[in-house]
């Protein structure tokens, strides 16, 4: 038997030593010789912290890593024998579509937003099919089908932005598996999705894999994910694999104190210990708060969508209320709302007992500095041309303090959420995501404000790095006493650090009370569904075990 032969019958993709570098005149490793194989129909997670190198090992693989900036210094990729390093660009192209394909994290990013969503999925087998025009159009449709779509004859004619997030990224697996792939690499796919969007797009893929016998390599540093959908883990920290197995191994017994640190900052579903209430202030109070979007044009009726209706919320100082919900559930309009960065159709909104729902943009100034915001995504929220600096100290300077003195305060906050003070005059570029969300929390403290307004401010970072936050969050409340409104649609997150949950569902609040009991003895069935969806919700991370409830959670979930 030849040696391509041999090579065919065994994995579907196998690395063999990979080491990727920095291009430049000082080139620095990014991964370190890394080996690891993809059998057919197998599932395979590579977990790791951001910088781990799980992207880098992608892109490589893909033949997609940016020429300018890193290169292959050794090893091999082998997809079904045949060595992709070695293959041209043209040859690349072909492959890329017909036996390996890849689902980014981000479909906005991904999708061309001028284009429909049919046409961006036939241009795949314009590319790479002899299909006739009707045939390509029907064969779409059947995927789209596939892939669980409504409507896809509406869907085949919209744009990305008219669809919601969870169909996007149908839309993107229907994209990367219409030519049936032998190997499909998943990089973050439902990070940014709510845990209902995000079970139903596992599934879908655990379903796709069974009818196509597609080989997934799924990067993801959420550990519930794996739990759920993994056949093996390999773990990366620091460009290298440094432990490898079976999923049940791993959460089980891991042997490396990298991944047993992975898997105790994966936050518990059981809520936190009630904390007694050592203030009865209410400092934010919303009542009847309704919001309703308007849209009209020259050829339609005008359309009304009613984002939040007749919301009732109490936050006291020194005291976290969380709230949950599907994305589109109305969570970040009551939050903007309770702003004022959107004006709300009718109700009350009340800081420290001041009405501020009806206030002028001009009266509403000396109430700004009282609610302030973290927002999700702090390489958005920092602007990358000002130093730490300058956007800590813009706030209390723009309310009258001398640029002396908001520079030494500024000092003090970043000492504050851990970040030394000599940073002062650095860019955001030059620090990492979690030290990011510590310098846009210090900018937020810098106002001394009575409500900080959290939104999704954890989703997109590590495990590690998520609970590092988390514990700031919670440190900086015990502290400086000061009541934080968090968004979020992460059960585990809103169970860690709240003190009170409010379950939102198309607009209304259908659930709120203290978290132990709305967490733990849920009343209302779409509250259940929301924790029944959370992943890995039948293992115990941080004891290395399942919980007694759920004997073999993974198999279940594959079922």
């Amino acid at each position: 038997m030849s040696e391509v032969t041999m090579e065919r019958s065994g994995p579907v993709l196998r690395i063999e030593d990979l080491t990727v570098e920095t291009s430049g005149a000082r080139p620095a490793p990014i991964l370190n010789g890394i080996s690891l194989e993809i059998r057919s129909g197998e599932t395979v997670c590579l977990v790791g912290e951001s910088g781990s190198g799980k992207s880098v090992t992608s892109l490589a693989t893909m033949g997609l890593l940016p020429k300018s900036a890193l290169a292959v210094r050794e090893g091999r990729i082998l997809l079904e024998g045949e060595d992709l390093l070695r293959a041209g660009s043209a040859r690349l192209k072909d492959l890329r579509a017909t036996r390996m394909s890849m689902i980014f994290q981000e479909p906005m990013m991904a999708l061309n937003p001028v284009l429909t969503v049919g046409y961006q999925i036939e241009e795949v087998l314009q590319a790479h099919s002899n299909l006739s025009s009707l045939e390509q159009r029907q064969l779409v449709m059947e995927m789209m089908e596939h892939v669980h779509l409504p409507d896809v004859k509406r869907i085949y004619g919209s744009y990305p932005h008219q669809l919601s997030g969870g169909q996007r990224q149908r839309i993107m697996i229907a994209m990367a598996l219409i030519l049936r792939p032998k190997l499909l690499i998943a990089d973050e796919p439902t990070t940014a999705l709510d845990v209902t969007t995000q079970k139903q797009i596992l599934r879908l893929i655990r379903e796709l894999q069974g009818d196509l016998g597609t080989s997934v390599l799924f990067i993801t540093h959420d550990m519930g994910v794996v739990a759920d959908i993994a056949d093996r883990v390999c773990v990366m920290h620091n460009g290298r694999i440094v432990e490898e197995g079976s999923t049940e191994t791993i959460l089980r017994t891991p042997r490396e104190d990298y991944t047993r640190d992975l898997l105790t900052a994966v936050p518990a579903l059981a809520p936190r210990l009630p904390r007694n209430e050592t203030s009865r202030e209410a400092i934010l109070e919303i009542v009847d708060l309704v919001k309703i979007y308007s849209t009209k044009s020259l050829f339609k009726p005008r359309q009304e969508t009613v984002a939040a209706e007749k919301v009732n919320l109490t936050l006291k100082r020194g005291r976290t209320l969380g709230i949950v919900g599907e994305s589109g559930s109305g969570k970040s309009t009551v939050a903007r709302c309770a702003m004022r960065l959107i004006e709300p159709t009718s109700g009350s909104i009340r800081v420290a007992g001041q009405e501020i729902s009806s206030l002028s943009r001009s009266a509403l100034h000396p109430y700004r500095k009282r609610i302030q915001m973290i927002f999700q995504d702090p390489n958005r929220s920092l602007n990358p041309r000002r130093t730490v600096g300058e956007s800590i100290t813009e706030g209390p300077v723009n309310y009258g303090m001398s640029k002396l003195d908001a520079s030494a305060k500024a000092k003090e906050l970043l000492e504050l959420v851990g970040l030394p003070a000599d940073v002062i005059d650095r860019h955001p570029h030059q620090f990492s995501g979690g030290q990011r969300q510590r310098i846009a929390i210090a900018r937020a403290l810098a106002m001394e404000p009575d409500v900080l307004v959290a939104d999704e401010a954890v989703s997109a970072l590590d495990v590690s790095v998520q609970a590092q936050v988390l514990d700031l969050l919670d440190d900086l409340q015990e502290r400086l006493k000061v009541a934080i409104l968090f968004i979020t649609h992460d059960l585990r997150v809103a169970a860690q650090i709240c003190d009170d949950v409010a379950v939102m569902q198309k607009g209304r609040v259908v659930e709120y009370g203290p978290a132990e009991r709305v967490l733990q003895y849920p009343q209302q069935d779409y509250t259940r569904e929301l924790l029944d969806a959370a992943p890995g919700k039948g293992w115990d991370f941080p004891n290395f075990r399942p919980l007694p409830s759920a004997s073999t959670p993974i198999e279940s979930f594959k079922q």
